[in-house]
């Protein structure tokens, strides 16, 4: 039976079922009401069911995969990092962690049809896994979606909504559909599913560095699903004594729209709008207020760099053999930034590439 909802802030609780409700009557979003239970470190991971080798952790039963997981972790001399190759996923990106979790759960409960709206690779990933499911998708885009995402989407049979607007219009829009009994919101910013998904990563990295965790992780914000799923399964490591420290968690936003390094960290440089990394364009992003606490807690800090820096990084990735969307390139880019602030170069750092470059045309 899929666990019911809870909401942190206060503490209201609600049925599981295909009628859940997206956000706490209060406003806040909501949570599974079920801690991932780790105990001691199995001897060994099967690496054939994919992220699901860490079901016993995860409060839903798989349902819906594509064999998603256990992304390489490979060395990047040029940057003196480790990288997480997360565009390798089935629809090629991270959000891949999320929607084989949530999709597993919306068949759990017997929905009919899932709503998402996206810039491009949650809708991409949602659509791929409803189609897997046989769950009929919609998907809110903004007018202007790149079109190699919107035929990603397409190509799955999911219906494809476009939005003019602000990236908050979309999002009004797919909330305004599922209030209106369309569908069920498979939200990779609001269903707290999603975040049990994008844990694994946590999961992942510990087991392939020997659970020793690195001394930093930077991670590009939109919404902070990779984000705060990273914190959160970091935290649930260290909790239970598989790891002995959390990470520094060191976050990167593009220039123009960085709340979060407004608020916690530095949006130095220019401020004209990061245009190249449309994939974290979120002004406001539904759980500012946990990502806030997530840098906060692991003497992290936030920075925004400029579309120039990403651009010249994207370039470089992809010479260096990293085939990655520019939003990806936004991470090591600010890693080079971090890096011109102090953060010194034996320092132990890992970052994940997110998204593939396959799909930013």
């Amino acid at each position: 039976m899929a666990p019911g909802l809870v909401c942190a802030d206060c503490g209201r609780t609600y049925e599981a079922g295909p009628n859940e409700p997206w956000q706490c009557a209060c406003g806040a979003p909501l949570e599974l009401n079920m801690e991932p239970a780790l105990g001691d470190p199995p001897q060994t991971f099967d690496r054939e069911a994919g992220l699901w080798a860490f079901d016993a952790f995860l409060p839903v039963d798989r349902e819906v995969t594509l064999g998603e997981g256990w992304t390489p972790l490979v060395d990047a001399p040029t940057w003196d990092a480790t990288f997480k190759l997360e565009y390798v996923f089935p629809s090629g990106s991270f959000k891949d962690r999320g929607a084989t979790t949530t999709l597993s759960r919306a068949v759990t409960l017997d929905v009919d049809r899932v709503i998402e709206d996206s810039s491009g690779n949650a809708g991409a990933s949602i659509a791929l896994y409803a189609a897997r499911a046989g769950i009929p998708g919609e998907i809110y885009v903004p007018t202007g979606v790149k079109p190699p995402k919107r035929a990603a989407i397409e190509g799955t049979g999911a219906t494809v909504v476009e939005v003019d607007g602000a990236r908050a219009d979309v999002s009004q829009a797919a909330r305004e559909a599922v209030a209106a009994g369309k569908g069920w919101y498979a939200s990779h910013a609001w269903n707290p599913t999603f975040y049990a998904g994008t844990m694994t990563a946590a999961y992942e990295i510990a087991v392939q560095r020997g659970f020793e965790a690195p001394d930093a992780m930077v991670v590009p914000i939109g919404h902070g699903t990779l984000f705060l799923g990273l914190y959160r399964g970091f935290a649930a490591l260290e909790s239970a004594g598989w790891i002995d420290r959390m990470p520094r968690l060191l976050g990167v936003q593009a220039a123009g729209v960085a709340p979060i390094a407004e608020t916690v960290g530095t949006a130095a440089g220019t401020q004209t709008k990061n245009e190249l990394a449309d994939g974290i364009q979120i002004a406001e992003p539904v759980r500012a207020a946990q990502i806030t606490r997530a840098v906060r807690e692991t003497n992290g800090t936030v920075i925004a760099v400029a579309e120039e820096q990403t651009r010249a990084t994207w370039h470089t990735l992809h010479r260096a053999g990293f085939h990655v969307e520019p939003t990806s390139a936004v991470a090591v880019a600010g890693l080079e930034a971090y890096r011109t602030h102090g953060l010194d170069r034996d320092q132990d750092v890992v970052v994940p590439l997110t998204g593939s470059g396959l799909k930013s045309a």
